[in-house]
């Protein structure tokens, strides 16, 4: 390929490997050429390429992995696990058109279950709302939700359309309630039938469980959620680096940068 003046020299190079994925000759998960190979091929800096391949990746053609290099993406979309998204916020820059099919939206008598007493910090009260929404992208099933609340900010949001928008949207935008934090917990699970009905999968299906207690100030939790994911729409990327903590045993631990939802486009 032969550079052309006056257009930039990162806009050529991430053009031409645009057009080498499309074209299917850098395929799916393929390394691209390292830093180093691409500077030589374009005789540029490697500034220029990492500016190109920032494009790139900004564009969700290529994901990055560090010491190990670029590589082509499947049509997936990365969204950083550390910061606490809605589903809207998740699928931005998938192409994927968020919404939601709302199930059910009723209160509920939680008093025989201690594990969301605890985790709605609720211990004295036995009501809570409970919600399930079908979560999809492009009118297709991508996950389902449970999401349990205290009465209190079930009420809030009671009257708003749950299809189109998201609860973190309501408290953020109409009562200025932020959700500051969330803890997670991942797990594995099995499409039962109600499962099987919303995701449209068989039953037994493998799922992604991931169940989320989000936060407000002052530490007050806001709601518990399960959410079932299609593991053909949907895997987890982990970045993480080894170190040694100074516990004079000169043990190595595996330190977490980031932990990646990846939407895949499985037809």
């Amino acid at each position: 390929m032969d550079l052309k003046e006056g257009i930039p020299l990162h806009k050529q190079i991430s053009d031409w490997i645009k057009n080498q994925i499309e074209r299917g000759t850098l395929e799916e998960n393929e390394k691209l050429p390292s830093e180093n190979e691409l500077s030589n091929k374009f005789d540029v800096s490697r500034v220029t390429v990492r500016r190109a391949l920032q494009t790139l990746e900004n564009d969700q053609l290529i994901y990055r992995c560090q010491g190990l290099g670029s590589f082509v993406t499947d049509q997936r979309t990365h969204q950083s696990f550390s910061i606490l998204n809605d589903f809207t916020e998740e699928l931005a820059g998938s192409g994927l058109k968020p919404s939601s099919k709302l199930i059910s939206f009723e209160q509920q008598d939680i008093s025989g279950q201690k594990d969301l007493l605890s985790y709605l910090g609720i211990q004295n009260k036995e009501i809570a709302v409970k919600i399930e929404r079908v979560r999809l992208g492009d009118n297709s099933p991508i996950a389902y939700d449970i999401t349990w609340m205290p009465v209190f900010y079930g009420q809030l949001i009671e009257s708003y359309d749950l299809e189109q928008t998201t609860i973190f949207a309501i408290l953020e935008e109409e009562f200025d309630i932020p959700i500051e934090r969330g803890c997670y917990r991942i797990e594995a699970t099995l499409a039962d039938e109600t499962l099987a009905q919303h995701l449209q999968v068989d039953q037994q299906t493998p799922l992604l469980q991931i169940n989320r207690i989000s936060y407000t100030i002052g530490d007050k939790p806001v709601y518990f959620q399960k959410r079932f994911y299609r593991n053909d729409k949907m895997v987890f990327e982990l970045m993480a680096e080894r170190h040694k903590e100074s516990t004079g045993d000169n043990s190595e631990v595996l330190a977490s940068k980031e932990f990646t939802p990846v939407f895949r486009d499985s037809n």
